[in-house]
């Protein structure tokens, strides 16, 4: 049988995947990435606590539908309904710009899939085992989708996460809740139809980027609600004359798209960003860093070569130099990252806060970013960066990295800790970390919801249905 074609008698990508998962064993995963996942639910609820107070978190909130024994909008008393609650969750777990990455297919899953399963664990009750075995399904088939579909072309044009995350989490949701296969195959053709994002924003200036992960959340949990209801989409959606690929991508599916193939499952492959800006500007922060033990001062800086991948070079807002008129922009820019970390002797959110620091400014103004071969080719599987800093006395300083160094569990820990505790109070936070590092043992994972909320978690559980 061929995966992926549309020829009689012969079974669909959408169904093949569907199949697939819903055999899962979730004794397959090793501990290894069983903790992968729980750090990265770690890391989706750090930037949901700290982006909680964030002008598009506050909108996002904003619109959210109150309703009575709904699911939990993470950082407020607010009950909402399901797919209200997902998309405030994904846009408030976006708003850092410090989700975790899948460099290979240039998305951000966590900030979907996470949403979409807390939702759906408040509406149906899930053990803490399946809730986190839902979790490593939807990454991995985001990920091997967005592998096959995206190019940096398409990626100038279209937000990754957009348009494959959706899928992922519509599959992670229909292992959750047991669906059939019919209905799971479903699931993800509806999701498919969904795909959206456009990149105009870093040009523009635009906020909307915060708002396709809620998007993506929303629509997913629409396309799993639809698929229990009944709803049956086209099965070809993926492979057919008017499917994913042929639409995005202008070629046809490859035959090669199969979850769990590889030696590690996707997840293992995403790492946690260090910093807080465009996952393409992390490498060369990073050197940036490791310039400033040898500078004297920033005032002794005459030029500032950077050397990245073409993908990074050619990404939507990362050869930014300016003018920008909003953060969001500026964390996009590898030059401004860049040169901010040059400027102040550190790698954090305070360099976005004043993007009209002239001291910033200048050495963005005298930087000079271009993609280099060696470091293209390496990409995705490394995501290396090269900077030059030329002095005014003449010498050089010069730093590369040949990949991004991720941030470490302890550090996750440690800023999940500083963000939960801000929200929900010291005593609630850790419980809350007690609550996923025990996960696999839980008989119902909505308590992990529940704790979200600022008021206590016994007071807001509904009784099994």
């Amino acid at each position: 049988m061929t995966i992926g074609s549309t020829g009689s008698g012969e079974m669909s990508l959408a169904r093949a995947l569907a199949r697939a998962a819903l055999s899962i064993d979730l004794g397959r995963f090793d501990a290894n990435v069983v903790g992968k996942a729980k750090i990265c639910l770690l890391d989706f609820l750090s930037c949901a606590f700290e982006a909680r107070n964030h002008p598009w978190s506050r909108q996002a909130i904003g619109i959210a539908r109150e309703v009575g024994n709904g699911a939990t909008v993470i950082g407020t008393s607010t009950p909402a309904s399901p797919g209200d609650a997902a998309f405030a969750n994904a846009t408030m777990s976006h708003g850092l710009v410090r989700e975790d990455m899948h460099a290979a297919s240039i998305c951000h899953h966590g900030v979907v899939i996470w949403p979409t399963l807390l939702a759906l664990s408040e509406r149906t009750p899930l053990s803490g085992a399946t809730f986190l075995g839902a979790a490593i399904i939807g990454y991995e088939t985001g990920a091997q989708i967005g592998r096959a579909l995206f190019s940096s072309d398409l990626a100038r044009l279209y937000r990754p996460t957009g348009l494959v995350a959706p899928l992922g989490a519509a599959l992670a949701g229909s292992y959750a809740l047991g669906l059939t296969e019919d209905a799971a195959t479903s699931a993800i053709a509806i999701a498919a139809n969904t795909s959206s994002g456009l990149n105009e924003w870093p040009r523009a200036g635009g906020s909307e980027m915060y708002f396709h992960p809620g998007f993506a959340a929303r629509n997913a949990i629409a396309a799993i609600e639809l698929a229990e209801a009944g709803a049956r989409a086209s099965e070809t959606i993926l492979e057919g004359e008017a499917g994913l690929f042929a639409a995005f991508r202008r070629q046809p599916a490859p035959a090669g798209i199969q979850l769990f193939s590889s030696a590690e499952p996707e997840i293992m492959a995403v790492y946690n960003k260090p910093a807080p800006a465009c996952n393409f500007a992390q490498t060369a922060a990073q050197a940036a860093l490791r310039v400033v033990r040898e500078l004297g001062s920033s005032e002794d800086i005459a030029t500032v070569s950077i050397r990245v991948p073409e993908a990074a070079a050619r990404y939507p807002g990362c050869d930014s130099k300016g003018p920008f008129h909003n953060a969001l922009q500026a964390k996009m820019s590898i030059p401004f990252s860049v040169a901010a970390v040059l400027a102040r002797s550190a790698l954090e959110e305070d360099n976005y806060r004043h993007i009209d620091d002239p001291k910033i400014l200048r050495l963005v103004e005298r930087t000079d970013l271009q993609s280099e071969l060696g470091l293209t080719n390496a990409f995705p599987a490394a995501q290396g960066a090269e900077i030059f800093v030329g002095l005014r006395n003449g010498n050089t300083i010069h730093q590369r990295l040949d990949n991004v160094i991720a941030a470490t569990p302890a550090e996750i820990r440690a800023r999940f800790r500083h963000a939960a505790t801000g929200a929900i109070g010291e005593k609630n936070a850790l419980h809350l970390e007690e609550l996923v590092d025990t996960c696999t043992s839980l008989s119902d994972s909505r308590v992990i919801a529940a704790r979200c909320r600022l008021e206590p978690a016994e007071q807001r559980l509904r009784p099994a249905s």
